[in-house]
């Protein structure tokens, strides 16, 4: 007998959220287990993982955030969850974690992941196990990153990339007015006098692409002033708008929604730090000194 796996939880999440109803996220891991594992042995849902966190309940967390990315379920506000039409009406036999990989599209979902990582397992050392869990974990949180990106108020979204810049090392920014703004979203001093500035435009696209036509107006609305500007999306830029950049007279820094949350997470811009490890090798100096 052993604790299920994460996709093991799919069914049981599904189930306990099939009448549609809102649940905080915290009271549907309770739920799960207590109607689907808990007759397991004590020293099983005892188990922890290396930061102390009960292993069942890591495991239900991570096939309620696998089922997010599958649009089985979503979160209808913070720290909520409910089940969708489309995970109403999947047919059992489909909620696998191979049906999941095949029916999500993102910029961190690599081709063919199971049979990938069947290979990495059966050829890795412990420490290419290790790299490759924190990888996985990784594009996890840039995906719903991205995903989040998309859904905050286009406003929100402005203020955010200003919050990264400024993260980032640049100066005080400056928020643009939101009506009359002649689509400069934000300006931030390079300088604490305001000598060289950089402005900034933020659009938040689900699926549309930048064209050139945004770039056109970026770069017609920015005053004599400066000559450097970043653009940002969640989405990406079509090939005129990058050569429309490019042959620009300004500087222009493009920023698509792959960078964007590559550049958030590096900087824990909309994420927090949730665990540390400390990996342990033999001391060889040790055992080598004249101390002993």
């Amino acid at each position: 007998m052993e604790l299920p796996k994460f996709n093991e939880t799919f069914l049981p999440i599904l189930e306990v959220l099939k009448d549609g109803e809102v649940i905080k996220g915290r009271d549907l891991v309770r739920l799960v287990e207590k109607r689907f594992y808990l007759g397991l042995p004590q020293d099983l849902l005892e188990q922890t993982t290396k930061s102390g966190e009960r292993l069942i309940e890591n495991r239900i967390a991570w096939g309620k955030s696998y089922l997010k990315k599958g649009g089985l379920v979503h979160y209808p506000q913070r720290g909520y969850v409910q089940i969708t039409e489309k995970g109403k009406s999947a047919k059992l036999e489909n909620v696998s974690l191979d049906d999941i990989h095949a029916n999500v599209i993102t910029f961190y979902e690599p081709e063919n992941t199971s049979s990938s990582i069947a290979t990495i397992v059966a050829n890795a050392s412990p420490q290419d196990l290790i790299d490759s869990g924190f990888e996985q974990i990784e594009r996890e949180v840039k995906s719903e990153l991205l995903s989040k990106l998309k859904e905050v108020d286009p406003y929100a979204f402005e203020k955010i990339i200003l919050i990264l810049l400024k993260k980032m090392g640049y100066g005080d920014f400056i928020e643009t007015a939101k009506s009359g703004d002649s689509g400069i979203d934000g300006i931030i001093n390079e300088d604490q006098l305001g000598l060289e500035k950089i402005y900034i435009q933020a659009k938040r696209y689900n699926e549309n692409k930048v064209r050139e036509t945004d770039i056109r107006n970026f770069i017609g609305a920015m005053s004599g002033d400066t000559h450097k500007g970043i653009f940002v999306t969640t989405s990406t830029f079509d090939e005129k708008a990058k050569v429309k950049a490019r042959n620009a007279h300004h500087k222009i820094i493009l920023l698509d929604g792959s960078k964007l949350v590559d550049l958030m997470h590096k900087f824990n811009v909309g994420v927090q730090i949730k665990s540390l490890y400390e990996v342990k090798v033999l001391d060889n100096d040790f055992f080598d000194s004249e101390e002993i």
